[in-house]
């Protein structure tokens, strides 16, 4: 051990050498480290504000009770808190371990010179020893809360981006913000599915699976959660259904509603309200698969008053009937009326039984429902009541 006096000259030597110790640290990375040179200025500067508080903070810590080992968080503000958290980003873990390994080196390499007696400078070693190891792991604990904030960072923007595509919201700053976090806008399709949260999970943790899940069929997918839903979406999207059965199994059990694909992010929100309108109505449909269309559900959308459905109804099923020329629309009346039978049909328009079939078939091909399904006559017997009901408001009265 040495003296009271002799250690006051030690530390004496140690402050006096300080600045001299931090400036060879940063020729030796100049030297040996290739990617410290490729840095900016600025984030040298930066770097060189670590290594010199690194330095200083040894011989703060020898100087006061250095007997006792050194924390972790003291060493994170200490060393890495002169330079920005940013940061982080610039030069990785790895990098900054070999910049703390080759600053202890020169460190070392300098305390016979500095301090001349073998037993001073042989303790002084032992303690630089002690305080690198409590750098490193201050280190990793920099980096691992630097980690954690992008990640809840990352999390809030993410949130931030669904919520504007729900919201109908979607600029040029919410696609920037999408690639932020890791969307690929270049490519396929969009779709969006909502469904509940799985109970008594972590959102993060949620996230993650849904993510793995979408990468493995070449995949993107945004994530958040809306009071008990869990809203996903998919991005790359090349078949509606294979899309679906890729993430559903990461909802909680209930009903998954998938939108209609929509050509880009920018149009998702299409998609979205879809989605959101089938969840309101699937409760009218306990037996549907999961996940179900939105287009799958216009019965019941039709039924709890969404406005699209009601669109979609009239012009996509009964317009085209009304506006065919073999009449379509009175043969599927006159279907339906009849209770659904082919015969009571040709019998009711004085018509072939074949002629009936053709018609029907015809129906089926103009509006992609067929009168013989009993769900598919559900929404077209809906839409030729909405398009006559239409038709009717839209005639003129006469006065």
């Amino acid at each position: 051990m040495t003296t009271l006096d002799s250690r006051a000259e030690v530390i004496r030597k140690l402050r006096a050498a300080g600045g001299s110790l931090s400036t060879a640290a940063m020729a030796q990375m100049e030297a040996d480290l290739d990617w410290f040179a490729a840095l900016s200025a600025e984030d040298r500067s930066w770097v060189g504000a670590i290594v010199q508080s690194g330095v200083q903070g040894f011989i703060d810590w020898y100087d006061g009770d250095h007997a006792r080992t050194p924390r972790g968080t003291e060493l994170a503000a200490s060393v890495f808190g002169a330079a920005p958290r940013a940061l982080a980003g610039v030069i990785s873990l790895q990098q900054t371990v070999e910049l703390v390994r080759l600053t202890i080196h020169v460190v070392e390499d300098n305390i016979e010179p500095i301090l001349g007696d073998d037993e001073i400078a042989g303790d002084v070693h032992r303690a630089v020893t002690r305080f690198a190891r409590e750098v490193a792991f201050a280190t990793a604990e920099v980096y691992a809360r630097a980690a954690e904030v992008r990640g809840a960072w990352d999390a809030r923007l993410e949130a931030l981006v669904v919520d504007a595509i729900l919201r109908a919201e979607t600029d040029e700053d919410v696609l920037s913000r999408a690639s932020a976090v890791g969307w690929g806008s270049a490519r396929g399709e969009v779709a969006v599915l909502i469904g509940t949260v799985p109970a008594g999970r972590p959102e993060a943790g949620v996230f993650d699976d849904v993510r793995r899940a979408a990468r493995a069929v070449d995949m993107d997918a945004l994530c958040a959660v809306q009071g008990h839903r869990l809203v996903v979406i998919l991005g790359g999207v090349a078949d509606l259904d294979k899309a679906g059965d890729a993430v559903v199994a990461l909802f909680d059990d209930g009903p998954v509603v998938i939108g209609p694909a929509a050509a880009d992010l920018s149009q998702a929100h299409v998609s979205a309200q879809a989605a959101m309108a089938g969840m309101r109505a699937v409760a009218g449909w306990p037996d549907a698969p999961r996940p179900v269309r939105t287009d799958d559900l216009l019965p019941e959308r039709v039924l709890a008053g969404d406005e699209a459905a009601l669109r979609h109804a009239v012009d996509h099923l009964y317009r085209p009937l009304a506006e065919s020329r073999a009449g379509l629309d009175d043969t599927l009346s006159a279907y339906f009326a009849a209770g659904c039978g082919i015969e009571a049909t040709a019998r009711a328009l004085f018509v072939h039984a074949n002629t009936v079939r053709y018609r029907l078939g015809q129906v089926a091909e103009l509006t992609g429902y067929s009168p013989s399904e009993p769900r598919d006559a559900l929404a077209l017997q809906l839409a030729l009541t909405l398009g006559r009901q239409a038709d009717a408001a839209a005639a003129p009265t006469d006065l």
